[in-house]
């Protein structure tokens, strides 16, 4: 096989160039490593990891770390990273938290600290103190995803404000009885995000002068399964009808779609819908929603934890707030009149 002594000569270049254009490690301009990689393809030249990770300290791996993947939004956003890290010459190890807690112990007692990996990202994981000390006694780097954790530099997005938003739409076009379809205690959980969302719509209300009436609210399991049993219940009765709702996931908006369909409702002249999410089926449905970007979030992810190895120098400082905006389509408008 070839070395990297030939593959300079073919290409007219020094062995440090032909180094820095196939690690992705340094600078080297677009035609100079678009010859450098011709050289190596027509020379059969590959660049050992093992050797550039003794040589170097690093190993170029990046450990991603979710709590499922079965859910878009999740594997969304592990897309978005593992572009992004291979975009800068980096692989990515995926660990899945689906099982137990054994399980989770065992990736950040033993997997993490154990298996080379230069740093981690933890997407929507409240990390345990023991979990972040462990990785940082390795001087390993760590950015998260989805809510603050002290010491880490963590991008999240203002659950509050977004639901706020989505309420605040409704208020303008004229509701005044709007529900709201969310998680209950038991999805709590990391960074408290149904109770977040809930706090979202009812500061909304407030705002503009409108009781927050619990009978108006509905707990689900972020489902569209559940979004269905929940708005089924909310429509069911005409004398106190909701006239708009405010669903704090795409998927429960979806199936309070179908629901009113199901009971002889027309969205959104009957009652207005807005979801969170913009998922691919929101389109679809012509869901009015929140749209939180997950792919950016994993490249906005990747850009912090590259400035934490010392490889990517943000040309602004890094804003931790996440993005999102309104996408107003066609489940929303002004409430029926009397």
């Amino acid at each position: 096989m070839a070395g990297i002594e030939e593959v300079a000569r073919r290409a007219g270049v020094s062995t440090a160039t032909v180094s820095r254009a196939l690690s992705g490690r340094g600078y080297v301009s677009d035609a100079t490593r678009l010859k450098v990689q011709d050289a190596a393809g027509e020379l059969g030249y590959v660049v050992s990891s093992t050797a550039s990770g003794l040589a170097s300290g690093r190993t170029r791996n990046v450990g991603v770390v979710v709590p499922m993947l079965s859910h878009w939004y999740f594997s969304s956003v592990v897309e978005g990273a593992e572009r992004a890290l291979l975009r800068h010459g980096y692989d990515t190890t995926l660990y899945n938290l689906g099982g137990d807690a054994a399980e989770r112990s065992s990736v950040f007692t033993h997997f993490l600290l154990r298996k080379r990996v230069d740093a981690v990202i933890a997407i929507n994981l409240e990390l345990t103190t023991a979990e972040v000390t462990a990785l940082h006694d390795l001087d390993k780097p760590l950015v998260g995803i989805g809510g603050p954790l002290p010491g880490v530099p963590t991008l999240a997005l203002d659950d509050v404000e977004l639901a706020r938003l989505a309420t605040a739409h409704l208020v303008s076009l004229g509701h005044t009885r709007i529900a709201h379809i969310g998680g209950g205690q038991e999805f709590d959980v990391d960074f408290h995000l149904p109770s977040n969302r809930r706090h979202g719509y009812e500061q909304a209300l407030e705002h503009a002068g409108l009781a927050v009436d619990a009978t108006l609210v509905r707990s689900a399991d972020f489902t569209l399964q559940g979004g269905y049993r929940a708005a089924k219940q909310l429509l069911g009765s005409p004398a106190d009808r909701p006239t708009a709702i405010f669903a704090a996931s795409d998927d429960m908006a979806i199936g309070a779609i179908l629901a009113a369909r199901d009971l002889g409702l027309s969205v959104p002249h009957d009652v207005s819908i807005v979801g969170v999410d913009d998922t691919q089926q929101a389109p679809f449905f012509d869901l009015t929603t929140i749209a939180q970007f997950p792919r950016r979030q994993g490249e906005a992810a990747v850009d912090v934890l590259l400035a934490e190895l010392g490889e990517l120098t943000p040309e602004e400082p890094t804003d931790f707030g996440l993005p999102f905006e309104l996408v107003v389509r066609g489940t929303t408008t002004r409430p029926p009149r009397d």
